[in-house]
């Protein structure tokens, strides 16, 4: 007899949608997972990124779908989900990947906690911690009704142990971390056990948020470059690809009894001391 291999981390024919999907790391993340044949609904604030990706996802073959969003605002957040149900009818997977950071919620070596800038501080927050909780409770809703869904929640290495400077953004990604273990009882015990609610927690990656933090004009580190790279065993920055296979992990049957976990991927950042 022939033994029929499956393959638990298919994810093809999955709805699989993501906020914050315009960026470099969700661009990422939704071009794969569409190369893996899910159908992919990226939500963004910004039009013209979020449009230029789904065309080019669908040149490429995949399916693809962009809304534009706010995650701050329930109502706009009805509407994607009122599209999304209407075109597919479920929603199997929520990736809550909105999020940012801002100068006054931040504390450079010039700075005192006295200078924090708390109306930043305040919207710093809010994108980070609400820009996740509000989708999650839009969204779920259809995972609810089918009894099986997964939420990934992206937290961050700020979230594990408090960085200088980063104020707000650890705050509110220590939020996330506590909030995606909240959610796993919540969803489990109440709804059973095919809601799973995971994070990946990356550790330093170059992105536009923190382009002008990392390099210098010339493409050179800068200071702080060099401090987060003498604490990374692996000596490098992560590339957008390397978070992918946790992804898919995630977002498929391969991770069918793991919920209220949180996967690092930092090259060793937070395992090192000295």
């Amino acid at each position: 007899m022939v033994k029929i291999m499956v393959n638990l981390f298919d994810v093809q024919g999955r709805v699989i949608i993501m906020t914050g999907a315009a960026g470099i790391l969700g661009k990422s993340m939704m071009g794969h997972l569409a190369e893996q044949g899910a159908k992919v609904v990226m939500l963004d604030r910004n039009e013209e990124a979020g449009k230029a990706l789904e065309t080019e996802i669908r040149e490429k073959g995949g399916e693809a779908t962009f809304l534009y969003t706010d995650v701050l605002n329930k109502e706009v957040l009805e509407q994607n989900y009122k599209d999304i149900m209407e075109k597919y009818g479920r929603i199997d997977v929520l990736i809550n990947g909105a999020g940012g950071n801002m100068a006054g919620a931040t504390i450079p070596p010039d700075k005192t906690i006295f200078d924090l800038d708390l109306d930043a501080m305040r919207k710093v927050v809010d994108l980070n911690l609400f820009g996740i909780i509000l989708p999650t409770m839009v969204f779920c809703r259809a995972m609810i009704g089918q009894k099986q869904g997964s939420i990934i929640n992206i937290s961050s290495e700020s979230a594990l142990r408090p960085l200088t400077r980063v104020a707000g953004y650890g705050v509110a990604k220590s939020a996330v971390s506590n909030f995606t273990k909240y959610m796993c009882g919540e969803l489990g015990k109440k709804y059973g056990s095919g809601l799973r609610v995971n994070a990946i927690v990356p550790g330093f990656f170059i992105t536009e948020q923190n382009r002008a933090l990392l390099l210098n004009p010339d493409g050179s580190f800068t200071p702080r470059s060099k401090d987060i790279l003498n604490h990374t065993p692996f000596g490098r920055f992560g590339e957008p690809e390397e978070l992918l296979g946790a992804i898919q992990y995630l977002a498929s049957d391969a991770s069918k009894f793991v919920s209220g976990a949180e996967i690092v991927i930092d090259g060793g950042f937070d395992a090192f001391s000295i």
